[in-house]
């Protein structure tokens, strides 16, 4: 014996309230938690970047042996004026929340070894973190499709979620 007609269009006025907390969900918390990780990401890659950067200037210094030093330095907004530097035996590292520190070379290379596997390993656990995300995203998705009453979407027309 077949359910009344009524109990069927009760069932999907109930769904249908359901898939939209899901849908707003994915769409106003998931999706933008995954965006604020993934720029929070790309954000400690440039200063890992900068790092890097410094340390290549600070070796290519050592090597021609050097002191004088010619560079560019910006001014604010993006306005530039040629410097040139007399004794570069020390420079001046930002050490974080707007800190500066004198530093020489070797200091200097420590410090950018200990701040550029710090922020890696800051990068790994972003990567975790918005992995994480993206599972959270699937298994909304999945519940979703289990409400609306669809079969399972094959493999090759999945997309990865950005």
């Amino acid at each position: 014996m077949s359910p009344p007609l009524d109990a069927n269009a009760n069932a999907n006025a109930n769904v249908d309230p359901k898939v939209l907390q899901y849908e707003n969900f994915i769409h106003e918390v998931l999706k933008k938690d995954l965006q604020k990780v993934l720029e929070q990401r790309d954000s400690v890659y440039e200063k890992i970047s900068q790092y890097l950067q410094l340390k290549n200037t600070i070796q290519s210094l050592e090597d021609t042996g050097c002191q004088k030093l010619k560079t560019d330095v910006d001014l604010g907004c993006n306005f530039f004026v040629q410097a040139e530097v007399e004794d570069s035996s020390k420079i001046f590292v930002a050490v974080g929340f707007g800190f500066f520190l004198e530093m020489t070379h070797d200091e200097a290379l420590r410090f950018i070894e200990k701040k550029t596997s710090q922020l890696t390993a800051f990068t790994d656990q972003l990567t975790k973190d918005s992995a994480k995300i993206k599972a959270h995203i699937r298994m909304v998705l999945e519940g979703l499709r289990e409400l609306q009453g669809l079969s399972d979407e094959p493999e090759d027309t999945r997309r990865e979620i950005h």
